[in-house]
């Protein structure tokens, strides 16, 4: 008895032991239930429990992205984000350790900016039950820096080793080892990612205007406006507001309703909406706005073609979700997709096109993807990569919007643009054939990006 009591009585500096003497106390419930902060969080409402990293918390309920927690600091209860939280005595408490995570977003990780050659994770296997993958960002004289992948096995006694000579009883022993020698390189530091993002509470949906304040404004668009701003001064978010009389406040919210439903890590996030006009979405922050303007820039300018095909990878993920759901975009273009500052993509606006009353017209010499001829957005997004290969350039340069629509009657299809692979131009006139039922799937377009480069699948590096 009495750990919890005297935790809230001793200094700030005495935490870890008498949390160990807590675990301790309660062995026999193998500490299923306590879990270590990884971040400090600070709470927007009387019903969240405030923590900062390194204190332990007992879980109460631990249903869905906020858990009912108990502080074994302060013996108060309330509302965590489970995203800010580890098991203790399990490997979430590693930061290079990362539960679930694909082959590809692995890649994408490492080779995101702020990880050098060196940076590593471990994950789980996708293929083999109980077994585990090391990946680590590499760099060569002859390429440009590339992920490099370990299988690791585990041994019948509970062991692990990547080369049956060598064997470890952990895999921080294994991880401690190969940081000296041994592999493609010495592993360095974990992969950096970002702060999780504060999940959004889940009964706040249709929300005071007055709980918003508009920070920097970030665009502006035929509809309306998109700020970055603060929810309840606490919480970072984008914020798009629609002109009066673009549509109907009971059509968008009836739309919107639907929208909340899809939730997908490549879509998005919608979070709240004040529905009388004028109208406000409020979403998650992209840090680096919209794919169009960011492939304009200095930065964009220097992606490469892989990570160009990535990025477009990345987008058919998210379109093939909505496909999946039996939904459509109805406007997917670059300046409706969303770029974060780890330079992952997501789609936005899905289903905003609809409900949107008055006409959609394009000004002259601008790219619209609403001609009847194109009216799947399989079709867009045969467009939207010639958007992604030459950085941002209008489709169907030097051509009037009548002049496309003729031209499209006739049969003309947009040639190969300049240095972009007649593999990738090859998808491209797959998604304008004439016929829907002849153009690929999302499902298949994400399948062919992903393998763009790779000649097999599946391969591991062996250890020299």
């Amino acid at each position: 008895m009495g750990c919890a009591s005297s935790d809230q009585k001793h200094h700030k500096d005495s935490k870890e032991h008498d949390h160990n003497n807590s675990a301790n106390s309660n062995a026999s419930h193998v500490d299923e239930d306590i879990v270590i902060a990884q971040y400090d969080f600070q709470p927007a409402s009387d019903s969240d429990l405030q923590f900062k990293k390194g204190d332990r918390l007992k879980i109460i309920n631990d249903n869905g992205e906020w858990w009912l927690a108990k502080s074994l600091i302060t013996g108060y209860e309330g509302y965590i984000p489970s995203a800010y939280v580890a098991r203790v005595h399990t490997l979430e408490v590693e930061r290079w350790f990362f539960k679930d995570l694909s082959r590809r977003d692995t890649e994408r990780l490492l080779l995101a900016p702020g990880n050098k050659p060196g940076s590593f994770l471990v994950r789980e296997s996708e293929t083999t039950k109980g077994a585990f993958s090391l990946s680590i960002r590499d760099s060569t004289p002859e390429q440009c820096d590339v992920v490099k992948h370990y299988k690791i096995r585990a041994l019948d006694n509970g062991g692990y080793y990547i080369s049956p000579s060598t064997t470890f009883p952990s895999l921080q022993e294994l991880i401690k080892y190969y940081s000296n020698d041994g592999l493609c390189q010495k592993l360095g530091s974990p992969c950096k990612t970002g702060s999780p993002q504060r999940p959004w509470a889940q009964d706040e949906w249709e929300i005071p205007r007055e709980t918003l304040k508009m920070v920097k404004k970030l665009g502006a668009g035929q509809f309306g406006e998109v700020w970055m701003g603060y929810y309840k001064n606490n919480q970072k978010v984008a914020i798009k507001t629609l002109k009066e009389g673009t549509m109907e406040p009971e059509a968008f919210l009836q739309e919107a309703n639907l929208m909340k439903q899809l939730q997908h890590e490549r879509l998005v996030k919608l979070h709240a909406v004040v529905t009388n006009e004028p109208i406000y979405i409020v979403t998650e922050y992209m840090a680096n706005g919209s794919l169009l303007d960011f492939l304009k820039t200095d930065d964009g300018h220097k992606l490469k073609l892989p990570k160009l095909i990535d990025m477009a990878a990345q987008i058919s993920e998210g379109m093939a979700f909505i496909e999946r759901k039996n939904y459509i975009h109805r406007d997917l273009r670059a300046a409706n997709i969303l770029v974060s500052d780890t330079l992952h993509c997501k789609i936005a606006d899905f289903g905003l096109a609809r409900i949107i009353e008055s006409e959609y017209t394009a000004q002259e010499g601008e790219y619209t993807n609403l001609f009847p001829q194109c009216s799947s957005d399989v079709w867009s997004f045969g467009v939207l990569l010639t958007e992604i290969v030459t950085y941002g350039r209008v489709p169907y340069p030097g051509m009037t919007n009548p002049e496309v629509i003729r031209n499209l009657d006739r049969d003309y299809r947009m040639p190969c643009p300049d240095g972009c692979p007649e593999e990738l131009y090859d998808i491209m006139l797959k998604c304008w054939k004439e016929r829907p039922e002849d153009r690929p799937t999302f499902d298949h377009l994400q399948d062919i990006l992903n393998d763009f480069f790779i000649a097999t699948e599946g391969q591991y590096e062996m250890q020299p």
